[in-house]
């Protein structure tokens, strides 16, 4: 069954906490799929991760344990109590062992995962694919792809014989399947669960043993009749070859199709999202505080000497450059924040494209418009490179988001829908091959930096695109470049911690003393594991 990126699962979202979305948002998903495997009793869990990824020296700093944790607890990717999650484990009375050693994954992002209860013991293997969005492609040892936009039935039996047929003559589902592991269950794809009466009758078959229930965990959702009038740019193009649609409209009706909604449905959903976004960013300029950090809140600083014009004349670009800032303060102070497209490059989209519109006096309507359009562009980056840093460095991030950026501050000036895919073409093309060497694995230094280049080569890259500069490379081969780019850069330069500023000597010292720090304050975690 083939599926497609939706501008709210996989570009702009999810609404989280944490400071990365690729390890707490995922994780999370992650979490709360097993938590639905094991009818929400999990006494014992045992992670495994393999040495090769990027989990093994990140899981801890950059958020991974607090996701899944969060996950097996029942929460939500914004919930206020995940700071304190190792007490809420230890509260749970659910008993944790992590080990790193080597399991085979072909992932950097891969966890092994054992659950038990007093009843049974199920196993999961997942990864996380970026900005938030995961793929579960192991349950008990039968291969599976899930990646959480279905209501997922698992009916465990030990013969399906005709099961299969009598599921799909009586309830209305997407796909149904047999799968074979060290457990044999038949999974079933719908946009609902079935009916009590039909789960009864089944249940009632000698060769049906029981039922799991798998919540989706994602916003938008799935379908087998899914369609999408294009995706890539040429094939946009071609569509609307006699419509002369702008980019936002073209978003819309893409979203729309995506996700079986309204466009109506669709502007409100954004419109929501630049709402937290905004709220972010003033939380941000009152200054934020949060113990287990490296940076403090450094846009009180730049503010200050902004209003008291101290710095280089300019108006926007310093508007954007604060802003960003202030957003990606709160991500690193726990507060919510949209993943976009991912929690570590969450600054720069919404710092360019609120600083600009705002600086300009722009209406709410104009950004969400320049939202949707840079979400469109991000789905294309979704669907041929990733936007996973494991995967292609900080360029899947930050410059991503500096593509979307630069094709959404064309669109807040009114520019062409030529001059949106020039601008988004010529920021990813400065972007690439961008390394991902986070200082101590917090997603905050060299990120705070990076999404501030990213804005502003956003800015820099719209104007040019306004003023007709040629971009020579199209978009589509841009980003089929930064496919290639990501695949030939080393694992060591790819958020592992092992290569880069993140090995410098004073990088290491901070390392030290945070660790210090940590192990002090989380006594608990370690008698847990």
């Amino acid at each position: 069954m083939k599926s497609y990126p939706s501008i709210f699962n996989d570009v702009i979202g999810p609404v989280m906490r944490g400071p990365s979305s690729s390890h707490c948002a995922a994780s999370l998903r992650i979490g709360r799929i097993c938590r639905d495997l094991m009818d929400g009793e999990i006494d014992e869990v045992y992670i495994e991760f393999d040495p090769n990824g990027s989990l093994a020296t990140t899981h801890e700093g950059q958020g991974s344990d607090m996701g899944l944790f969060g996950g097996f607890l029942g929460w939500e990717a914004d919930e206020e109590r995940l700071p304190d999650y190792l007490n809420a484990i230890a509260e749970a009375n659910i008993q944790l062992k992590i080990d790193i050693h080597p399991v085979g994954a072909t992932h950097p992002n891969t966890y092994k995962i054992t659950l038990k209860n007093t009843k049974e013991t199920r196993t999961v293997t997942a990864i996380s694919t970026g900005g938030g969005m995961i793929e579960i492609i192991e349950i008990d040892g039968a291969a599976v792809s899930m990646s959480g936009d279905f209501y997922e039935t698992l009916i465990y039996v030990t013969d399906a014989k005709d099961l299969i047929a009598q599921i799909e003559q009586q309830f209305e589902c997407d796909e149904v399947r047999l799968r074979k592991g060290t457990a044999s269950f038949i999974e079933i794809k719908a946009n609902r669960f079935m009916d009590l009466d039909l789960e009864t009758w089944l249940l009632e078959r000698d060769e049906a043993l029981f039922v799991k229930k798998l919540h989706p965990v994602l916003p938008v959702l799935a379908s087998k009749d899914v369609s999408v009038p294009f995706i890539t740019c040429n094939a946009m193009l071609d569509y609307n070859s006699d419509k002369h649609l702008e980019l936002w409209q073209l978003a819309l009706i893409y979203e729309s199709r995506r996700g079986n909604i309204s466009e109506e449905e669709v502007f409100e959903k954004m419109r929501a999202i630049l709402k937290i976004m905004q709220d972010a960013i003033d939380k941000g300029l009152q200054g934020t505080n949060y113990a287990d950090r490296i940076l403090g809140p450094q846009s009180l600083n730049f503010q200050e000497r902004m209003e008291g014009k101290q710095l280089v004349k300019g108006d926007v670009l310093n508007t954007v450059v604060l802003y960003t800032s202030a957003m990606m303060e709160v991500k690193s102070a726990m507060g919510v924040i949209v993943a976009a497209p991912t929690a570590g490059s969450c600054g720069a989209l919404p710092g360019a494209l609120i600083g600009v519109g705002q600086t300009l006096g722009l209406s709410e309507d104009a950004m969400v418009k320049a939202l949707l359009g840079a979400g469109l562009i991000g789905v294309f980056i979704a669907e041929h490179a990733t936007f996973a840093a494991e995967v292609g460095g900080c360029m899947a991030e930050c410059g991503s988001g500096s593509g979307m950026a630069a094709a959404g501050i064309v669109s807040l000036k009114n520019g062409s829908l030529h001059q949106s895919l020039s601008a988004a073409s010529m920021a990813l093309q400065s972007s690439l091959g961008m390394v991902c060497d986070m200082i101590a694995d917090r997603v905050e230094a060299p990120c705070l930096n990076r999404n501030v280049m990213a804005a502003t080569n956003a800015i820099s890259c719209a104007n040019m695109a306004l003023s007709d500069y040629d971009h020579l490379i199209p978009l589509d081969e841009v980003i089929e470049t930064m496919k290639r780019v990501g695949d030939a850069m080393p694992h060591t330069l790819c958020c592992t911690g092992l290569g880069g500023l993140a090995i410098t000597k004073t990088a290491k010292e901070i390392e030290a003393r945070l660790k210090k720090g940590k192990a002090h304050q989380n006594k608990t975690f370690f008698k847990v594991c």
